[in-house]
């Protein structure tokens, strides 16, 4: 045994072994795109000439329109109130700095079903108006239908504004001091200073907000399918399993894909060659003062997004849950909970283990090589859950039909499917989906420390595992857990992988909260509603310490 191990050590420590390794890697956790991708070289002329037929032009028009509303929605939201707590001072502003974050927790599709539940004819809001103004029927008054196009758009934009309001937020807070005193000396009030200087000088962090939103809104199913919009990612799920057409699932996924990678290209040849540096001086300025009817405005801007993206949901939530203790908790909510943190478990521990090596892979030897593994690996958290369960299923269905059509030349037994519709697929999906997010946060840790430290542990006798493990190891344990909170939040929330590649009677929170909500039974679901909801607050509150403690 311990030959083994230190031959295996030996191994890692050189080179070869470390290159090997994250290469490695990196191809398995690519397979599922270049699958997609091969899927675009397809001749399926019949099959696209169906679509273009039937469906195609919907899928396109309601993404198109989705994202456009989204687009506009988040950045107005998350630009505008980015700037006030940033350069503005009215009461609550310090309040408001994190509690902007918080619809972050909850995830659109529990927004969908708690505002359906308010906002239908028998919900509250339509049952109170017709009682206070005697009206009778749906005849009487006109009320809009939030089961629509305009209504995903609304609850999406309400979950994801804050991305583009913290890096919108840290690019304000980051400009200098003399570059907007310029303005002002120039006769600038605060809207010029704002439109003509404060707001180009962000772009690149507005812009990179907006794509993470955009890419949100592309992977977004239960919202769009619960209001009934038609777009690719509930066309690939319908195509796939309800006509059964798996090359016309795959076409769809590598459009969806293309239109992903084309979105990200369009905003960096937008830029051009344009250069957005800062001056030397990072001092801020203090501010701009208001008071009266403004800064009445300025707080009840800020309070809005707020109460209608996490007060109002969870308040709904945690009534429905009060009313109904013995539905909502029932012994198949534990049951649906621990499948949950199964999944969430073992692709935290993969995932962590996977992002250090790499990330340590590419500290020890920065070339071309480890920098295109890294990045192929990580590109999976671009692409929609449904695109990757497609890319997912292809491959693992062939690896599978390869061993069965093996198993039954050598020994005339059929194995069946080893792999396709377990949990080991759905972990596998998880982890190209957001293998990124850990991915990052190590890589950030890594950076903070010193190359010095290397240079000891290797003047000491140590290799590059050993420093690894006893140096590096105990130096990254905050990375490590804002790593695996994160990838924990993420895979709690997942909908569209799960749906598609989870086994057979193995459902999670997200899809117990999805099957009973399109049931129409959201007092039922509830629960589960608030557990995911309680789980995305963890990452909310890493970030609203970090902001609180960066603006004192």
């Amino acid at each position: 045994m311990q030959a083994a191990r230190r031959w295996l050590i030996h191994w890692f420590d050189r080179q070869s072994g470390w290159t090997g390794l994250v290469v490695a890697i990196s191809v398995l956790l690519s397979l599922p795109v270049l699958g997609i991708f091969a899927g675009i070289f397809t001749d399926a002329r019949d099959v696209w000439e169906h679509l273009a037929a039937t469906v195609l032009s919907v899928y396109l028009s309601n993404s198109f329109w989705l994202m456009v509303g989204v687009g506009v929605g988040t950045a107005t939201i998350g630009t505008s109130t980015a700037w006030l707590v940033a350069m503005c001072r009215f009461p609550g502003r310090r309040i408001f700095a994190w509690a902007l974050l918080l619809p972050l927790a909850a995830p659109a599709y529990i927004l969908a079903y708690t505002y359906t539940d308010l906002l239908d004819y028998y919900g509250p809001v339509q049952s109170g108006l017709r009682q206070w103004l005697g009206w009778q029927s749906a005849q009487d008054y006109w009320f809009p239908n939030v089961r629509s196009l305009w209504g995903a758009i609304v609850m999406l934009t309400l979950v994801l504004y804050p991305y583009v309001y913290l890096l919108a937020r840290t690019a304000f807070l980051n400009q200098s001091l003399c570059t907007l005193e310029v303005s002002r000396s120039l006769g600038c009030n605060p809207w010029q200073s704002f439109f003509t200087v404060a707001l180009p000088m962000a772009r690149p962090a507005i812009m990179a907000g907006l794509s993470l939103a955009l890419m949100e809104t592309l992977n977004d199913f239960a919202t769009v399918q619960f209001f009934g919009v038609d777009t690719f990612t509930t066309g690939i799920y319908r195509t796939w399993f309800g006509m059964n057409e798996r090359l016309a699932a795959t076409q769809l996924a590598a459009f969806l894909l293309a239109f992903v990678f084309g979105l990200v290209l369009l905003e960096r040849v937008s830029r051009g060659q344009a250069r957005y540096y800062q001056t030397a001086s990072q001092q801020h300025l203090s501010g701009y003062r208001l008071s009266g009817v403004r800064a009445i405005g300025s707080s009840f801007i800020c309070f809005l997004p707020i109460y209608f993206g996490f007060f109002l949901p969870g308040q709904v939530l945690l009534q429905l849950a009060w009313e109904n203790p013995a539905q909502t908790f029932d012994h198949r909510f534990w049951g649906f909970a621990h499948n949950s943190l199964i999944l969430a478990g073992l692709t935290v521990a993969i995932s962590v283990v996977i992002a250090v090596g790499m990330a340590y892979g590419q500290r020890l030897y920065p070339n071309q090589g480890m920098r295109v593994s890294t990045q192929m690996a990580a590109m999976g958290y671009a692409l929609p859950g449904s695109v990757i369960a497609v890319g997912i299923l292809i491959p693992i269905g062939k690896f599978d039909n390869a061993i069965d059509a093996a198993a039954r030349s050598f020994w005339g037994v059929s194995t069946g499917l080893l792999f396709s519709g377990t949990v080991t697929a759905l972990v596998f999906a998880y982890l190209v989906r957001f293998l990124a997010v850990a991915l990052s946060s190590v890589e950030a840790s890594l950076t903070q420390i010193r190359p010095s430290l290397d240079d000891a542990a290797r003047s000491l006798g140590h290799g590059p595992t050993s420093t690894l493990i006893q140096v590096h190891a105990p130096l990254l344990g905050g990375g490590i857990l804002t790593a695996a909170t994160l990838v924990f939040v993420e895979v709690m929330k997942e909908l569209p992988a799960t749906l598609i590649v989870r086994p057979f009677n193995f459902d999670t929170l997200a899809i117990r909260v999805y099957n009973l909500a399109a049931d129409e039974r959201l007092a039922e679901s509830a629960g589960s509603a608030l557990a995911i909801v309680l789980v995305g607050l963890i990452p909310v509150i890493f970030l609203s310490n970090k902001i609180s403690s960066s603006s004192k």
